[in-house]
């Protein structure tokens, strides 16, 4: 499990800049899911946007703010290290 920070709008309104989040890393995806990824192109960059579809041995991800995230729509497919599975902070809520 790893607990992160999100930050930006890109997935608005599920989840807000601040929020903080539990995730678990052996969970696998599922389309609809919300997943922490990694981006080849950007290999320093972390990133929570929603599961799509798999694509090969990656997943085609969007942010819930269409106009407000780069996401596989811009980058390619992500490599999916995790899938979000509560809400911590501010209010606690089960996603997955």
């Amino acid at each position: 499990m790893r607990r992160l920070r999100v930050r930006g709008p890109s997935m608005a309104p599920t989840l807000k800049d601040g929020d903080v989040l539990l995730v678990s890393l052996r969970r696998q995806p599922e389309p609809g899911a919300i997943v922490l990824v990694k981006w080849r192109e950007r290999p320093e960059q972390l990133s929570v946007k929603r599961a799509v579809e798999p694509r090969d041995d990656q997943w085609f991800v969007v942010g819930d703010n269409q106009f407000g995230s780069t996401d596989s729509r811009d980058l390619g497919p992500a490599d999916v290290l995790g899938v979000a599975t509560w809400r911590l902070w501010p209010r606690p809520k089960r996603l997955s």
